[in-house]
């Protein structure tokens, strides 16, 4: 994951907790306020009904028993009634045991020994990866058990003629809706039954359990009046197929969401090989519309002149033979004057200059030359082009 991406996410879930905190702020501390204030109310109450009671010694009572609350004492049980009832009965404690390994940790039960707070480091360090293997190897075989389940009502659908991505909507629907009437509803209408539950508690008990959120304040099996030692083992139970399920759902939308991945980069990949492709094929068009790119611009031609005429030579020089007579041009040839064509290459300019070089030597004229000890200017005018018609070769007595 990049580092901008990690950090957009961390912004994300930031602020997801600041929302979540000031809706809990307003929504919770009203409550807390009023019932700070009935208890004031309660205890003045008290101490105008018992003058001989102090305030103080009021105070030091009350925090007695929230302590004693804390420890795992029930206000409900006195000595008469329910004196066999604990809370760390075989049921009880088996159920400790599983809120441990299943990491949901409700708190109504609390260790106080030190013997049981070290146990209980070594015993979570052993269960909770032993309990993970477990859930995934159950998972999977819910998780099989219900989509070949599904695959037969598939089947029934394509006879049907169903299209089958409508099918997989479908499947994916009753899996979900399998599940949660399996692990949802109906532990929802039960808990409301056995402990006397609103239907709001029960679901709200149900979701917080399965999400192992575990916040404490209703635990199945907890109230003394629950006296079956199979009820809270029982309960277990359902919670390690519920979270097996929802290991199941987790799982199939990682694998949704992977194939999409997948999917989708190869579908990338293709728009941007035929964007690629359309690309190419526009330049292709473009360039053979608008022609070759042309070369840049040479200088300005001056304008054909005829060869200056031939000096006079020295005596002594034997006389150049005169220049055989060229043969007129053919009609078919075009009657404007020859101009420059511009060249691509250096070695055709060079190839171009030593061919007119030839044909003044031809006509016998040679080219005059610098005087020694005297330098060229730095830009001579440049000869006068002329065409590369089919010219007659140079007859091999004629001297250069």
């Amino acid at each position: 994951m990049r580092s901008t991406t990690l950090l957009a996410l961390l912004a994300l879930v930031l602020l997801y907790l600041v929302s979540g905190a000031l809706v809990f702020q307003a929504l919770e501390q009203p409550h807390e306020q009023q019932a700070q204030r009935e208890l004031g109310e309660v205890r003045e109450k008290f101490l105008r009904a018992h003058p001989c009671v102090s305030d103080q010694d009021l105070g030091i009572f009350i925090k007695d028993v929230a302590d004693a609350l804390g420890g795992g004492a029930d206000p409900d049980i006195n000595s008469s009634s329910n004196s066999n009832h604990s809370a760390w009965d075989l049921g009880s404690a088996f159920f400790f045991s599983g809120t441990i390994i299943t990491t949901i940790g409700y708190g109504n039960a609390a260790l106080r020994t030190d013997a049981g707070r070290l146990f209980c480091i070594f015993y979570a360090l052993v269960g909770i990866p032993l309990f993970g293997i477990l859930l995934a190897g159950v998972g999977d075989r819910l998780g099989s058990s219900l989509r070949r389940g599904i695959g037969h009502i598939e089947a029934i659908f394509l006879k049907w003629h169903v299209p089958p991505g409508l099918v997989r909507i479908l499947s994916a629907v009753l899996f979900l809706l399998i599940g949660c009437l399996l692990f949802v509803l109906t532990p929802t209408f039960v808990f409301c039954y056995v402990e006397g539950w609103s239907k709001l508690e029960a679901i709200y008990f149900v979701v917080v359990t399965l999400t192992t959120v575990g916040f404490g304040d209703y635990v199945a099996g907890a109230s003394p009046n629950q006296s079956n030692a199979a009820y809270q083992p029982l309960v277990w139970f359902w919670i390690l197929l519920g979270l097996a399920y929802f290991a199941s759902v987790l799982t199939t939308i990682g694998n949704w969401l992977r194939v999409v991945s997948r999917r989708t980069r190869a579908e990338m990949g293709g728009l941007t090989a035929q964007a690629a492709s359309w690309t190419g094929t526009v330049t292709a068009r473009v360039t053979q519309r608008v022609g070759p790119t042309a070369p840049p611009p040479l200088e300005k031609e001056r304008p054909f002149l005829p060869p200056p005429p031939c000096p006079a030579q020295p005596a002594g020089r034997p006389p150049s033979p005169l220049p055989v007579k060229a043969e007129p041009p053919s009609p078919s040839s075009p009657s404007t004057p020859p101009t420059a064509s511009a060249l691509d290459y250096p070695s055709e300019n060079l190839a171009f200059i030593d061919e007119s070089s030839d044909t003044q030597s031809e006509r016998g004229c040679a080219l005059p030359r610098a005087p020694r000890g005297r330098r060229r200017p730095p830009n001579p005018p440049r000869k006068p082009a002329r065409p590369r018609g089919p010219g007659r070769p140079r007859e091999r007595g004629v001297p250069a």
